[in-house]
């Protein structure tokens, strides 16, 4: 009787306990994950903390920010004060993260562009935008604080011959004592005017030495095109001036993109380039900076970004998103930077396992709307691959080479074979040795080759602020 009596007050002391925690008294504070185990029954939804995020945190006030009949400013009003935000996954659960500022739920996306459309509704307004974030972009990459670009001639190594085209590896003086490294395939023999497509490297494994990024260098080039494939900053041989943690230095991304800029530039003075017809491709980081070009070099006339065209993500890498750009016209995204195109041709390549899931529904309807603003609709295309991940596979090759064909008026027959299929097998893949341009062990680097991470800053009138983590 005695126990029983003991057992009862125990209780009657918990139950107690409890509701004192959810009173004024205590600011009505509750562990996190219990609101949150609230919110899955209120809106029959799967929320995962995977990570442990929300071990130990406590909220006041909690089941109050509670929104009845909005999950999304529900799950926004418990994560943001630890800094946290929430992401739906293609199974319909939500995940927890934290805070990252170039990432947000597909919600906040598909949210951002309703208020983007809100903005304009005819060409004039959406031209006086572009305009705004054309200016913003190159004053927000510091662009405009440029130094000139050096006298100096191009390094080129001998040319190497295969069938229908010529590899070169070339490096380009773009900044005093900064190299831009890559390759450069022409049709061979290149006796007439040649478009050119320049194909900025991105965040893949071997960089521009791998297989996927020669096969369409040399594609293109055997279609009829000067083909460049460049290094990212402090990547492939940038590395033997940078090394590899300044590549998520912000000044990295304006370096990227003044690459592109001074590739064109001397690609102008090429015999037999033709510069009315310029093209640009690269994918994930690369397609970052296809966009980037796009929208700032107006001698761009056809685009295709590939895996990284998204509402959501603008790029984890500070070499994308480190100059805010992103923050342009009151904020932007790489969909509305992606419009910025408009209205010549474009094609986004998205897939359904990253953050270019979305595309069909959600990005491309939205530039879709902007190309329909100039009567141009027809003129930017998507080739999404819903099973595909990450990469710029052969099935978004293929998807490529017949866009690049019709709009810079290339020849897609030079590349197919007696069953009239497109055939890559008579491209040479060759060893990163054969396309570097500095030697095997950077023994042919030019000696004003800056190495100084703040002087390059210092060119733009900018100091280094970034703090490196001591590597034990």
């Amino acid at each position: 009787m005695k126990r029983i009596k003991y057992i009862f007050l125990v209780s009657i002391f918990a139950l107690t306990f409890a509701n004192a925690q959810s009173t004024s008294d205590t600011n009505f504070r509750k562990p996190v994950s219990e609101t949150l185990k609230k919110i899955e029954t209120l809106f029959n939804v799967t929320i995962n903390d995977d990570r442990g995020l929300l071990k130990g945190k406590e909220l006041d006030y909690a089941d109050w920010r509670i929104e009845p009949g909005n999950l999304a400013l529900s799950l926004t009003n418990i994560l943001a004060p630890f800094e946290l935000m929430y992401f739906k996954q293609p199974d319909g659960t939500y995940i927890i993260r934290k805070y990252e500022n170039h990432k947000v739920s597909v919600d906040k996306g598909k949210e951002r562009l309703f208020y983007l459309e809100s903005l304009y509704s005819t060409k004039e307004e959406w031209e006086k935008r572009k305009t705004e974030l054309k200016a913003c972009m190159i004053e927000s990459f510091g662009l405009d604080k440029a130094p000139p670009t050096p006298k100096s001639k191009p390094l080129l190594t001998p040319k190497r011959i295969y069938k229908d085209y010529s590899v070169e590896n070339i490096a380009l003086e773009i900044l005093p004592g900064v190299y831009a490294t890559g390759s450069i395939y022409k049709p061979y023999p290149l006796n007439k005017k040649a478009a050119v497509i320049l194909t900025p490297d991105g965040h893949f494994g071997d960089g521009r030495y791998r297989k996927d990024e020669q096969y369409r260098c040399a594609m293109m080039a055997k279609m009829g095109a000067i083909v460049v494939g460049y290094d990212l900053f402090a990547w492939g041989e940038s590395l033997l001036q940078f090394p590899e943690e300044t590549h998520r230095n912000s000044i990295a991304s304006t370096v990227q993109v003044l690459t592109g800029i001074r590739f064109l530039d001397y690609l102008a003075t090429v015999k037999n380039a033709d510069m009315t017809r310029v093209g640009v491709t690269g994918g994930s980081g690369g397609g970052s900076h296809t966009m980037f070009l796009a929208a700032i070099d107006d001698r761009v006339k056809v685009s295709a970004p590939v895996v990284m065209v998204s509402s959501h993500f603008s790029g984890g890498c500070p070499c994308e998103s480190g100059r805010g750009i992103h923050l342009c016209g009151n904020g932007t995204n790489n969909a509305e930077i992606s419009a910025m195109m408009a209205p010549k041709p474009q094609l986004i390549v998205s897939d359904g396992k990253d953050w270019t899931l979305a595309v069909p529904e959600l990005e491309f309807p939205f530039i879709q709307r902007t190309y329909e603003l100039y009567g141009k609709k027809d003129l930017v295309e998507n080739a999404h691959f819903a099973k595909e991940g990450h990469d710029f596979g052969i099935s978004k090759r293929m998807a490529l080479y017949p866009f690049m064909a019709k709009y810079l008026n290339l020849d897609l027959n030079k590349v197919k074979n007696d069953k009239g299929e497109i055939d890559e097998s008579t491209c040479v893949i060759e060893p990163k040795e054969k396309l570097l341009v500095f030697g095997d062990k950077g023994e042919k680097l030019p000696k004003n080759a800056l190495k100084d991470i703040n002087k390059l800053y210092e060119m733009f009138g900018e100091k280094n602020l970034k703090v490196y983590e001591v590597k034990k």
